[in-house]
């Protein structure tokens, strides 16, 4: 068991030597990766007792850990405080995709906990679900890079995108939600590949793999714009969400931002 476990790991280790090696040579800084990360690696690399393969959550766990190590962008490893993996139900029927970690995702290890992810989490109490009846992960798993002393955040590259897709892709893989719901562009790109208006490309059904795709507004543009008539387009996509997952709407529920 033991030998497997070590097989199992040593394709990323041997990534992590490398990508430490390359850091080195190029006078590059350290990766981070979170106390609470380290520990969850070091759970995962012991030997774990047989598990059901019905249970998700342990299903997620050493793809978790592969993330709080991961160093395949030795930029954003060098950079981010911890890594993002994703939050909530891992039986969810419904699951929100982000485009990455902003400054609090980043100091805090959980997508969406900043006043975008604030108004995201009352986006989710209005259609009657708990924030953990959910789940919420990102595109990219590492805050992007900025330069010294600037502020705010920058969408990731697509080259960004690329490597770290395959997280997502497992994620999903895993979780099987209903229903996928991608906030913004950004995670558009990623999980389709194309990149449009987001007029033109929200509140209409698109697939992803076979699941059922909703295009809305990230929660940060609501913050920028927030016109009465934009925050009912959200909440018409969202409407569009609870019809197919065959969840009761009310009349009240109806009638939001009208």
């Amino acid at each position: 068991m033991v030998g497997s476990v070590a097989t199992e790991f040593s394709p990323a280790l041997d990534l992590v030597l490398k990508a430490l090696e390359q850091i080195r040579e190029t006078g590059g800084c350290l990766p981070r990766a979170s106390r609470d990360s380290l520990l969850q690696l070091q759970r995962q690399t012991s030997v774990p007792p047989a598990l059901p393969v019905t249970d998700k959550a342990a299903l997620l766990a050493p793809i978790r850990a592969r993330v709080a190590v991961c160093v395949k962008c030795p930029h954003l490893a060098s950079s981010r405080t911890q890594t993002v993996f994703g939050v909530g139900n891992p039986d969810a029927d419904l699951m929100f995709i982000g485009e990455a970690p902003g400054a609090d995702e980043d100091a805090q290890g959980e997508p969406f906990v900043g006043r975008a992810g604030q108004l995201l989490t009352k986006i989710i109490g209005a259609m009657g679900f708990s924030r953990a009846e959910v789940y919420i992960a990102n595109v990219l798993k590492c805050r992007p890079d900025m330069p010294p002393g600037s502020f705010g955040n920058r969408p990731p590259t697509p080259k960004e995108m690329q490597t770290c897709l395959p997280y997502l892709a497992e994620q999903i893989e895993i979780i099987g939600p209903k229903v996928l719901v991608a906030l913004g562009a950004t995670a558009v790109e990623g999980l389709l590949g194309t990149r449009g208006t987001m007029r033109e490309m929200r509140g209409r059904w698109h697939s992803h793999h076979d699941t059922p795709l909703m295009i809305t507004y990230h929660p940060s543009y609501l913050l920028r714009s927030p016109a009465l008539t934009e925050k009912r387009k959200v909440w018409e996509d969202m409407l569009q969400v609870l019809e197919r997952l065959e969840r009761p709407i009310t009349e009240k529920q109806r009638n939001y931002f009208r």
